[in-house]
């Protein structure tokens, strides 16, 4: 028999804010909303948590449902709990974020999303609810996590440019690095493999190819490396 609880507790639910990397422009993933409250207007992909269900599993359910983005994993955010955030009861928001290559990304609207988009992610749309407070703070861990772990290379593909590379670090920080010492020193840290090392670099080509190394991030994060500052 399940067990009654005498007195009203909030409602909980998920939302998901997804970022990816478009022409060296920082987007995020929005859908229309088709239902009250909030019905034609923009919002993180979300939704409540079944009972039995985790928040994470919710994230994932509900990213896919609304976008048809799949995902293996996301990251827990933090806990959106004012009483008057959502206009319906006291509804508590676990909010999730996750990095994507754009490339092959396509969203679609499904489920109660009237449409899903990339959107800018410095200028987004007006959003429903209190997400744009759920972004600022999504872009603030982004670039703090940008300097703890190269979660950068999340949003590229496995074969990239050091311009792409150099603009995906631009896009986070919001601001513009140092690019000859930025790209010294990030061949120098060993975090890039060379697509074509034995190549003749004084001849003129298109731009050379690199892929993330795993095994130097774990040596140089085994040493405090700070990976926000390598263009500083």
């Amino acid at each position: 028999m399940p067990y009654t609880y005498r007195y009203p507790r909030p409602a909980l639910t998920v939302d998901c804010v997804v970022f990816g990397l478009d022409d060296g422009e920082l987007k995020i993933v929005l859908i229309r909303r088709a239902r009250d409250p909030f019905a034609g207007c923009w919002a993180f992909p979300g939704g409540f948590v079944e009972v039995g269900e985790s928040p994470e599993a919710a994230a994932r359910r509900e990213l896919e449902e609304e976008t048809g983005l799949r995902l293996a994993r996301v990251e827990q955010l933090y806990a959106f709990g004012e009483p008057d955030r959502d206009p319906r009861e006291h509804v508590v928001s676990i909010a999730h974020y996750a990095l994507v290559n754009v490339a092959g990304r396509r969203v679609r609207a499904a489920d109660d999303a009237r449409e899903a988009g990339w959107f800018s992610a410095c200028k987004p749309p007006p959003l429903a609810f209190d997400h744009d407070k759920m972004l600022r703070m999504a872009c603030r861990r982004l670039r703090e996590e940008a300097g703890r772990r190269p979660i950068v290379f999340d949003l590229l593909p496995r074969w990239f440019t050091l311009a792409q590379l150099e603009g995906a670090y631009e896009a986070i920080l919001e601001e513009n690095l140092d690019r000859p010492r930025f790209r010294r020193r990030m061949r120098e840290s060993g975090l890039l493999v060379d697509a074509e090392p034995t190549r003749d670099r004084s001849t003129r080509r298109a731009a050379p190819l690199y892929r993330f190394n795993r095994r130097a991030y774990r040596r140089l994060a085994g040493r405090g490396t700070r990976f926000d500052r390598l263009g500083r």
